[in-house]
């Protein structure tokens, strides 16, 4: 699973999510929803905005762990291994 990692970001740099939900173009409560990983997709666009007003890139922001039921990936085909 990624994991937004965004709470910690805004803390380092001392932003506040007002100031940088409105400097990306999105609202308040769509950004509280990235930052308690309540979502199922970001746009690049957004992932740029946080990005540019952070001055980080996205392995700053987001993590991936691994779910139990994570197949492995197989290459040969580029998608989950299901035997």
């Amino acid at each position: 699973m990624i994991v937004v990692n965004l709470d910690r970001a805004l803390v380092d740099r001392k932003v506040k999510s007002k100031d940088l939900a409105k400097k990306i173009g999105l609202s308040e409560n769509n950004l509280s929803r990235i930052k308690t990983n309540n979502i199922r997709a970001m746009r690049f666009s957004t992932l740029n905005g946080l990005c540019r007003e952070l001055g980080c890139k996205p392995g700053d922001i987001l993590d991936y762990i691994p779910d139990e039921d994570d197949e492995p990936f197989d290459e040969t085909n580029g998608s989950g291994n299901r035997t």
